[in-house]
């Protein structure tokens, strides 16, 4: 089994920044993609940022230039730095890992519980 634990959600103003990180644990032979998504109440989940083993990355257009993920592929885990945050950026924050258990096995899509993310004054 694998499990992805996220920490660094909080409350922050407009204009703040604020780090979220992601480690993944558990049976892992290899971890193609990893990132993540956002959801507000209301309104389906989607992607902020990802990025492959590879080093490549991809962003959602509203958090490009001022969000910006890296990831440690030895350390298993993914980070998201957010700066200059906007109301329109509080919601719950999930990291997200596409998985190879085992070398046997077939890549498999895990999700670790979510962090909220309020910005407000």
């Amino acid at each position: 089994q694998v499990q992805l634990v996220e920490s660094g959600g909080g409350l922050v103003q407009p204009g703040g920044s604020l780090r979220l990180s992601c480690a993944a644990s558990g049976s892992i032979f290899n971890i193609y993609l990893m990132g993540w998504y956002r959801q507000d109440p209301g309104k389906q989940r989607e992607l902020v940022a990802s990025m492959f083993s590879s080093g490549l990355a991809n962003y959602a257009d509203s958090v490009k230039g001022r969000f910006t993920i890296s990831r440690d592929v030895a350390k298993n885990t993914v980070d998201l730095q957010m700066n200059s945050l906007k109301p329109e950026d509080t919601a719950v924050y999930y990291c997200y890992a596409n998985v190879k258990p085992r070398v046997e096995m077939r890549y498999k899509d895990y999700w670790g519980k979510g962090t909220l993310v309020t910005v407000s004054s």
